[in-house]
């Protein structure tokens, strides 16, 4: 049993030991150790790879937040346009309602206004 564990082990773990032997021999750009080089011009080639690469990268995420910015920025337009029409649709609903409101006591008002005119009416005549 314990023998089987070892083997399954050694057969998962062997592959992850050659997939990072052959990663760490690959120039990937990325900022490096610039204190292990023996020589000035290593360190200087060193430093200066390091240097490109971060610039790179600035230059990268710059671009890519002045996108996002960007499409921030359409976005808010868009509502933007968004809310003022809904604003002039609400106070065209506003003023439409006011119109009902006063059309409607217009309609009530004179109702009771014609009753209580009549009664004192009939009392002149006596």
């Amino acid at each position: 049993m314990i023998g089987r564990i070892a083997l399954l082990a050694s057969m998962v773990l062997t592959p992850c030991v050659l997939v990072s032997a052959r990663a760490a021999a690959q120039d990937v750009p990325g900022i490096e150790i610039c204190t292990v080089e023996k020589t000035m011009e290593r360190r200087t080639s060193c430093l200066q790879s390091n240097i490109d690469f971060l610039q790179k990268t600035i230059i990268k995420l710059a671009a890519d937040h002045q996108q996002k910015l960007d499409a921030a920025n359409r976005q808010l337009e868009s509502v933007k346009s968004t809310v003022a029409s809904l604003q002039k649709i609400v106070d065209e609903l506003q003023v439409a309602q006011k119109k009902a409101a006063e059309d409607q006591n217009r309609k009530a008002a004179p109702a009771p206004a014609a009753k209580e005119s009549s009664p004192p009416a009939k009392d002149s005549a006596k």
